[in-house]
């Protein structure tokens, strides 16, 4: 069996100024959806836990898991909301707990769109939207239909009011919660990236048809946020080879180098303009969603790097084969993060693993969506530590922070 190998020499342990903060390190728990919130959508003190465990002796960046600006923006079950003062109260809480401990925070917005679950949105009232009236297969035309639910095109008033609530959740987030940063998430076939599908989008007005209208509403949304909070508290997620949740990645219509060198490219600009955001995260090829892509295909991804010249973050199974992948990617240049996620939640003290060069302890698939329950949650030990100590935490109730 091969040693692990240590990344202590790497530009991963060099410091970096990302927006107005100085990360002691370029590793980035990326968002990770995992369901401990409360049935209101408020934040819990399990998942104060979580954040404040992979916080200590990090000294880099947290992203929160996607979080709702607003209950129009879709729903799932027992994920977290940005929008009542309880909400913002009880992600302050959060924040100021990784901040006790030297490290820093992000909070990712997202709207569901088409992929929200209709019968949630259903018993709370909440419409699903999309782009265009098309699902993302029979199984969730079948579920909507089962929920009384009738899937909607946005209309134009619509689209102005996401982008509105956006920058308003930006707000609470940066000015309120105290976060660092405002990720816009605009990867996954989510609502932001189900505009930038020909399969999905078949508008006809100036959000559909064109490159330049389909990626309007993401830049709106960066441009709103920026407006709202400065650029430098701003970022974005892209997918632009995911496939997932109805998008093609490379096999789509438009190539991914046409549409999202323009979303970049556009990026780019603003940042030579003085509004350059903080990062933009892209998702590797490797991944597609939360699992490893099945295409055996070899993607090169350098042209993102060529049209965006600020802070990249790049994540996708980046500790997979004897992390090879990180080394050749963080020491190419000066200005790259590296994101993780899965890894990020069976090892709390993952940055010291890392440093260190000791073997991780495997992730566990079916406790990642474990709804409101902390096994799978809390129950993972540091290096050193005896996980039968955490056995009990299994069964400790969830209760909201504020």
């Amino acid at each position: 069996m091969s040693q692990t190998p240590s990344l202590a020499n790497t530009n991963l342990f060099k410091p970096i100024k990302v927006g107005q903060v100085e990360l002691k390190n370029r590793l980035v728990y990326a968002p990770t959806t995992r369901y401990r919130a409360t049935d209101e959508f408020v934040p819990t003190d399990s998942m104060l836990k979580y954040y404040e465990q992979r916080a200590e002796n990090n000294g880099g960046l947290l992203i929160a898991e996607a979080t709702f600006p607003d209950y129009s923006f879709g729903l799932y079950e027992k994920a977290p909301m940005i929008k009542t003062p309880q909400q913002v109260a009880s992600w302050k809480k959060i924040i100021e707990a990784v901040h006790n401990k030297g490290s820093y925070f992000g909070i990712q917005l997202w709207h569901l769109g088409r992929a929200a679950d209709p019968k949630l949105n259903k018993a709370l009232g909440v419409p699903l939207v999309a782009p265009s009236a098309l699902h993302i297969d029979e199984t969730a035309e079948n579920a909507a239909k089962e929920a009384g639910v009738e899937l909607k095109a946005l209309t134009i008033a619509e689209i102005e009011n996401v982008v509105k609530e956006f920058a308003a959740a930006a707000k609470r987030a940066i000015h309120e919660a105290k976060a660092d940063f405002i990720e816009i998430h605009g990867a996954h076939g989510y609502l932001l990236d189900q505009f930038n599908h020909v399969n999905i989008n078949k508008r006809t007005d100036k959000y559909g048809g064109s490159i330049e209208n389909r990626a309007r509403i993401t830049l709106e949304v960066v441009d709103a946020c920026i407006e709202a909070v400065g650029a430098e508290h701003v970022a974005i997620r892209l997918s632009p080879y995911a496939k997932f949740q109805g998008a093609k990645g490379v096999d789509s219509e438009i190539h991914p180098i046409a549409h999202w060198g323009y979303i970049l490219s556009e990026l780019e600009r603003r940042g030579k303009e003085g509004k350059r955001l903080a990062y933009v995260s892209v998702v590797e090829p490797r991944v597609s969603g939360s699992e490893d892509s099945r295409d055996t295909r070899k993607f090169d991804v350098s042209w993102i790097g060529e049209v965006w010249k600020g802070v990249l973050l790049r994540s996708g199974a980046y500790l997979n084969e004897n992390y090879k992948y990180i080394s050749a990617d963080v020491d190419k240049d000066d200005r790259t993060l590296i994101g993780v996620s899965r890894y990020y939640t069976s090892n709390p003290d993952l940055v010291e693993r890392l440093q260190k060069g000791i073997p991780l302890t495997p992730y566990d698939r079916s406790k990642f969506y474990k709804r409101g329950s902390n096994d799978g949650y809390l129950t993972w030990a540091k290096h050193g530590e005896d996980p039968e100590k955490l056995k009990d935490l299994a069964d400790v109730p969830l209760k909201p922070l504020a």
